[in-house]
């Protein structure tokens, strides 16, 4: 088999897969890519067995043939290449040669036999999602993600198309029992059974979606099989395998009596949240916010290192009281609050409260206090 390409392309074909390939393996064909030659394009897969990628990509095909190898020794060689034609040989043993210029480099693959098959979704019916939305919803559930590994039916985000008064919308949920996020679009089309009852994707899965929304606006294409989700946009495919187990009834964490409301400025809020982040607990993030009458107080202290305090307006016009936060959860939140106001909604300092965007009903979030 061999093909030649140019470099650019070909780093970003590289590129796309690096975040999936298994960097420490037991299983030594997961660290590599296995690349496909046929009529004008080469194929590039990556899996690491839960999500895979497969990407086409246009080449002047001399013979047709695949092998596999190293995804990372391969992008840090093309990366280090001068900017002209790349020659691609697969050779006797699973050798491959790699020319450029007059650079050249020989390096050992693995048959492309052992490779993990890759789903076909040529018969499947595709629901469509706009990329721009998809975005928008990730970034604004995704920082809530559980990290912990023992609670693996919070480690992705709940995804689930409902019915409204106003139509369909498609709900994404994140929670790591600390803060949930939720975020809500509009939804057209016919939802398949899967997404009428909700599925989990998991976290690295949904950071691949991010990466190819974030090369640009346009459809993205679902399909569900056997217990995997498929995301297709132009010539890349992504297939994941959907987190088992159930989501928790994450509408029972929402108050629904929180009748305390501060109106604040987003950005002001922002700052004044990191400014006293900084000299919070290394361990614990811990702010206090006194809130009084269009005024908020809010401030930090450690016994190592100082303590500070700063006030900034807001619209509050009931009785004082104070709440500690995290200084990270809150600053996750508001940083996904696009509106120049935020509203926090509270009903002590013990309960959990409420965060959303003034004027935009597409984001709710909910923080737990810390105990004063």
């Amino acid at each position: 088999m061999n093909f030649k390409i140019e470099r650019d392309p070909f780093i970003k074909a590289l590129q796309k897969v690096q975040g999936i390939v298994e960097k420490r393996t037991s299983i030594p064909i997961l660290s590599n890519i296995l690349i496909e030659a046929a009529e004008s394009d080469i194929e590039i897969t990556a899996t690491d067995l839960e999500v895979g990628l497969k990407g086409k990509y246009q080449a002047k095909i001399g013979k047709e043939g695949k092998i596999t190898v190293s995804a990372k020794k391969l992008y840090e060689i093309v990366k280090e290449l001068p900017n002209l034609e790349i020659s691609f040989s697969a050779k006797e043993n699973d050798w491959v040669e790699i020319n450029c210029g007059k650079v050249k480099f020989n390096i050992v693959g693995l048959p492309p036999d052992e490779f993990p098959s890759f789903i076909s979704t040529k018969e499947e019916v595709f629901l469509e999602v706009e990329s721009a939305l998809l975005r928008k919803m990730i970034e604004k559930t995704s920082y809530a993600i559980c990290n912990d590994e023992t609670k693996y039916n919070l480690n992705g985000i709940f995804t689930k198309v409902e019915h409204t008064e106003n139509g369909q919308v498609l709900k994404m949920v994140a929670t790591d029992g600390h803060r949930l996020s939720i975020s809500t679009g509009e939804f057209i089309g016919t939802a398949n059974p899967e997404l009428l009852k909700g599925v989990i994707l998991p976290k690295k899965g949904i950071y691949e979606i991010k990466k190819i929304t974030d090369e640009g606006d346009g459809i993205l294409q679902f399909a569900f099989i056997n217990n995997s989700a498929v995301i297709k946009k132009a010539e890349t495919t992504l297939v994941m395998r959907l987190v088992d187990g159930e989501f928790p009834d994450y509408t029972r964490v929402i108050p629904n009596s929180n009748d305390q409301i501060v109106k604040a400025k987003t950005v002001d809020l922002i700052h004044a949240v990191k400014r006293m982040a900084i000299l919070s607990s290394e361990k614990f993030k811990g702010i206090l916010l006194e809130i009084y009458q269009d005024v908020i107080k809010i401030s930090s202290s450690n016994p190592e290192l100082g303590d500070a305090l700063e006030e900034i307006d807001i619209k509050y016009d009931g009785a004082p009281f104070s709440v500690r936060f995290n200084a990270k959860y809150l600053l996750d939140v508001l940083n996904v609050c696009e509106t120049e106001h935020v509203l926090m909604k509270f009903k002590n300092e013990l309960s959990p409260s409420i965060v959303t965007p003034d004027s935009d009903e597409t984001l709710i979030a909910v923080i737990m206090p810390m105990r004063i």
